[in-house]
């Protein structure tokens, strides 16, 4: 059985909302973690070449992939990276209210390729381009809330295909990894990713 589950019910069910509420503040708790290492990170490798910091943006784009990939349904990816931006930014962070921003920005950046399948393909490629879209939003919001816009062209363009690049690998592959173990355990099975995997055994 492939991965391409069809949503026969758009609307959200009491337990997606519940799910969608737990990932957002397991993602959140995540993002508070990653807050000081992921920062350490950025500013180390955009020492070394202006735009590399892009490199470690990836894990605070989990939360729409993820959400994306488990409920399935519209709304999904940018309720669980909003929620986890709100758990991130309420522990405290450097950032503040704009992390909030970057929440909606970076799950809506998901959520569009969700939709761009219909909400109907689930695969490592279409969660993998959610990591991207979700990085090509971050940034785009960044050119006007981090001051990039006054960057030169060619920091601005490194910063885009290494924060693609992290949301590739850090947010959709391995987003998608940590959805498929999490099924494994049957703590899904009520999700279509749940049924995927037991048919699939």
């Amino acid at each position: 059985m492939t991965n391409t589950a069809i949503t026969k019910r758009p609307t959200w069910r009491v337990i997606d909302i519940i799910i969608a509420a737990v990932l957002g503040v397991a993602c959140g708790l995540i993002f508070w973690i990653w807050n000081s290492i992921g920062y350490a990170w950025f500013t180390a490798f955009d020492a070394l070449t202006p735009g590399f910091g892009g490199l470690a943006s990836g894990v605070w784009l989990l939360g729409g992939v993820i959400g994306g990939l488990v409920i399935r349904k519209p709304g999904a990816a940018i309720f669980v990276e909003l929620l986890a931006a709100i758990v991130s930014a309420t522990l405290g962070n450097q950032w503040g209210i704009t992390t909030l921003y970057s929440g909606i920005a970076q799950g809506l950046g998901a959520e569009l390729i969700f939709a761009a399948f219909l909400y109907r393909r689930f695969t490592l490629p279409v969660a993998a381009l959610a990591g991207v879209g979700a990085g090509v939003a971050a940034v785009i919001l960044e050119l006007f809330t981090s001051g990039n816009l006054a960057m030169s062209l060619s920091f601005n363009l490194i910063y885009l295909a290494c924060t693609a690049l992290s949301g590739l690998i850090l947010a959709g592959i391995l987003g998608f990894i940590l959805v498929r173990s999490l099924a494994a355990t049957g703590a899904l099975d009520r999700f279509a990713v749940g049924r995927e995997l037991r048919h699939q055994v």
